[in-house]
């Protein structure tokens, strides 16, 4: 049993977690976390549904003919800084020298092609212009500088601190995209998104989670937007924000599984990854509810196209939704005979992707009804899956639990024992990845929200190795929010176009076509 100090009970009160839960992580460090079963890769006809232009357009008929009369909302995981977007960046400033070398022969040496990419394309960036404005400003004889200082000396300007600091920025408020007389926001694209697809009787709602620092920098971004996006698009937006909550923060250990405590003498904690959102989300209350990544956006004209598969999803999720409340409110009202029973488990096992057991046709009606109701009685969502292209990041599995129940997931990488020859055969055999497009409905038929944390399976968790203060340490990480954050939900997925997977992972990324204005 670990021994807590005075001082660590004190600081653990503040942060509004229970002892016994640090005590718990602590044991789940010793334990491990087992590495999820594969079962076999979700496949088009096996997992993910594929629809052709007619069904796709029944879909959005369907939801579009529902929209008015439902309370939607947009939930934004936007808590990201640009640092990662600019590593690349940040290691050019730290280990080039324009009096030694050419920029070339940096590339050549490092073999980074980040910053070749980067410099090839530097007009086509939407920084580009003010930055150029600036450094004309600073240095008035710039043009005079030989190239490869000219160079340095605008990625300088780009991330230092007394220049345009983009590495410290939220992901949410950098300039992504270059209009005729401005650039524009992740954030605002995503209130241009939302009118188009999540908006009803001419309101959207947006909530973002975003980290408490930056609350200031986008309440002002929206002020200073507010006017002229609700008048281009005739919506009225209402914005709300959220933070990761302190208590979802978990305890880091040593090597040796002991609580790893600072110089100072007290307790690390860390945010608990994305996973923590779970209660962010459990607090927003809306019919459906759309998550989208702060950075995954596309400049307008590619928005009407993306917006489709949106709307596409949803009226899905309504169809689902509609059933799935018609089952559950029969077998709250009355007593279904048999064929009205396998009917239901049809629905389940062919609609909901919910794999029955065979033993379950052994037991007594009774039973098998509160089964059904069981499964019936579960957040749903309707998850876009995108046809594999090497991107890094999650993909939809059929994986086998230790009581032998078989159901459809979002895995990442980590959770797979790669080195199993089973299991890296499996991995390897997937058809395509999650760009987190998920349109959820959390209330049950009688109009009653869902507690989502009962559908959480906590042994999804991750360990992750860091280091703090040049020690080594180990993290752990709740499980993912569309990982082992919604595993007890009845999942559906659906195969969508590339078009709606447009993350901006590198600063080059935003040289991609679906980020460019004008065609490069």
């Amino acid at each position: 049993m670990t021994t807590l100090l005075e001082t660590d009970l004190k600081q653990i009160k503040n942060l509004g977690i229970a002892p016994e839960k640090i005590r718990e992580q602590i044991e789940v460090f010793k334990r491990g976390i087992p590495f999820v079963n594969l079962v076999a890769a979700a496949t088009t006809g096996d997992g993910i549904e594929r629809y052709e232009e007619a069904e796709k357009q029944h879909y959005i008929s369907l939801y579009e003919a529902s929209r008015e009369n439902l309370d939607l909302l947009k939930f934004v995981p936007a808590s990201g800084a640009a640092t990662r977007m600019f590593k690349a960046l940040f290691e050019f400033l730290n280990g080039y020298d324009p009096e030694k070398e050419t920029v070339n022969a940096y590339v050549n040496r490092t073999k980074d092609q980040v910053i070749r990419t980067f410099f090839v394309g530097v007009e086509k960036f939407p920084f580009y212009q003010e930055v150029m404005e600036e450094m004309e400003k600073r240095y008035p004889d710039y043009i005079k500088l030989p190239y490869d200082h000219q160079k340095y000396i605008f990625v300088k300007l780009l991330l230092s601190e007394d220049g345009f600091d983009f590495g410290s920025f939220p992901k949410g408020l950098l300039p992504f995209h270059r209009y005729k007389t401005r650039p524009s926001t992740a954030f605002e694209e995503h209130l241009y998104e939302a009118a188009l697809y999540s908006s009803s009787k001419g309101k959207a709602r947006l909530h973002f989670t975003i980290s408490e620092d930056h609350l200031k920098k986008f309440e002002e971004e929206f002020k200073a937007i507010r006017e002229s996006v609700e008048e281009k698009t005739g919506v009225k937006f209402d914005i709300s924000f959220s933070f990761q909550k302190p208590a979802t923060d978990t305890i880091a250990v040593t090597p040796d599984d002991d609580p790893f405590r600072l110089q100072s003498g007290a307790l690390l904690f860390r945010p608990g990854g994305h996973g923590a959102l779970i209660e962010n989300l459990n607090d927003q209350d809306a019919d459906l509810i759309f998550i989208k990544n702060i950075d995954n956006v596309v400049v307008y004209k590619f928005k009407h196209e993306m917006a489709e598969y949106k709307k596409m999803l949803a009226g899905k999720l309504l169809e689902l939704r509609e059933q799935t409340y018609a089952y559950s409110k029969l077998l709250d009202e009355s007593v279904p005979d048999e064929a009205t029973i396998e009917e239901i488990k049809q629905f389940l096992s062919e609609k909901l992707n919910v794999r029955i057991k065979s033993d379950v046709n052994k037991y007594k009606e009774i039973y098998q009804i509160e089964f059904l109701k069981e499964k019936l009685d579960a957040p749903i969502r309707v998850c876009g899956m995108v046809q594999n292209e090497g991107e890094p990041g999650g993909g939809p599995f059929w994986i086998k639990d230790e009581d032998g129940n078989i159901s459809l997931q979002i895995i990442e990488s980590a959770q797979i024992d790669q080195k199993n020859k089973f299991q890296g055969q499996i991995l390897n055999a997937a058809t395509h990845f999650n760009p987190v497009d998920i349109v959820c409905s959390v209330k049950n038929y009688k109009g009653e929200k869902y507690d989502l944390m009962n559908y959480v399976d906590h042994k999804q968790a991750f360990i992750t190795h860091k280091t703090k203060e040049g020690k080594e340490l180990k993290a752990l990480e709740l499980p993912g929010l569309w990982n082992g954050g919604m595993a007890f939900w009845n999942t559906v997925f659906v195969e969508v176009s590339l078009i709606t997977f447009n993350p901006a992972k590198t600063v080059v990324d935003l040289l991609k076509q679906p980020h460019q204005v004008r065609a490069l």
